[in-house]
């Protein structure tokens, strides 16, 4: 067998139907589309038409919202970091942030921040600077000795100097 002989299977390939090339082809004056009418032109809204009726979608009510203050974070978990620190693309002795989790290929984008989710097991020390952790993972990071920087609520970092 050579490369120039590879071909496909018989009936493996099925040419499209040419429209609109006589009666004799099958598909011919019409084109497949009918009668005359509206259905037989093209931009056709008949489907959600109700004679002039107030339609249905517009008659039932909205529901929720979209909050456009809404945090997009991105996921990780510490599985994934234990994983990256066996195969040596993550030094356990350095801060692990955004930053250095892109750099190694572990995230694409850090968007508005990481969440550190507690699902597999951590057994290096090491320190994560997140936008946010769920309990499940401070829990796990700390009892491996590590620690879990998450940054200020804002309310925290707007207020003064105690007074004296």
């Amino acid at each position: 067998m050579k490369l120039n002989e590879i071909s496909d299977n018989a009936g493996a390939r099925k040419a499209r139907m040419r429209i609109g090339r006589g009666i004799g082809s099958g598909k011919g004056k019409t084109g497949g589309r009918g009668g005359k009418g509206q259905t037989a032109r093209t931009g056709v809204h008949i489907k959600g038409f109700e004679g002039g009726q107030m339609p249905l979608h517009m008659r039932l009510p909205k529901r929720g919202f979209n909050n456009i203050f809404r945090r997009d974070f991105v996921v990780i978990n510490l599985g994934q970091l234990q994983a990256a620190i066996d195969a040596g693309r993550l030094d356990a002795g350095q801060t692990i942030n955004g930053d250095v989790l892109r750099r190694v290929g572990l995230l694409r984008q850090v968007r508005d921040g990481v969440r550190l989710l507690g699902n597999g097991e951590l057994k290096a020390k090491i320190t994560v600077e997140v936008a946010g952790a769920s309990k499940s993972a401070i829990a796990a990071v700390e009892k491996a000795g590590g620690q879990v920087v998450l940054p200020k609520p804002a309310a925290e970092a707007a207020e003064p100097a105690a007074k004296a």
